[in-house]
């Protein structure tokens, strides 16, 4: 079953810490046909919280996807990546790596990790919009998602 065909918003999570992209990124997603709640992590710590439902978190949805940046503070987005696709049930939530870098390395390492697609964020203001509305059109319409079972928190040691 695809987000659209639920019937409800899909829930978003943005990993990102720069504000700019952040606010692009908002706007590229109202009033688009898909309905969204984006939810914002501004470092990879935050992220794993609200994943984890730890801290101030224990109310948050799992998302139906993840954009997650690589360069982050306090914990690297490579590190986030990591944790969240060697964890059972994290795992199978799409993660959309959507950064600057168009590094060979870190696309490499990206898809090591099981990243599910690796997008260089565009320059431009305008092609950057049409890249998360794409993003958004793609995973929400077209792809068939995993039934969203979550567990309440709880990180492995």
């Amino acid at each position: 079953m695809n987000i659209r065909s639920m019937g409800r918003p899909a829930q978003i999570l943005l990993v990102e810490d720069s504000p700019q992209d952040v606010q692009l990124i908002e706007n590229a997603l109202t009033g688009t046909v898909v309905r969204s709640t984006l939810y914002v992590a501004r470092d990879g710590v935050e992220a794993l919280d609200f994943l984890y439902r730890e801290g101030g978190y224990a109310n948050a949805p799992r998302p139906d996807l993840i954009l997650l940046d690589l360069n982050l503070p306090r914990k690297d987005g490579r590190e986030v990546l990591a944790v969240i696709k060697a964890d059972e049930e994290l795992k199978r939530i799409p993660l959309i790596v959507f950064t600057v870098s168009n590094s060979e390395e870190d696309i490499i390492k990206a898809y090591d990790l099981h990243a599910n697609c690796y997008i260089t964020k565009p320059v431009d203001p305008d092609s950057f919009i049409a890249h998360v509305r794409s993003i958004q059109d793609f995973w929400s319409s077209w792809v068939e998602l995993p039934p969203n079972r979550r567990r309440n928190g709880r990180r492995k040691p």
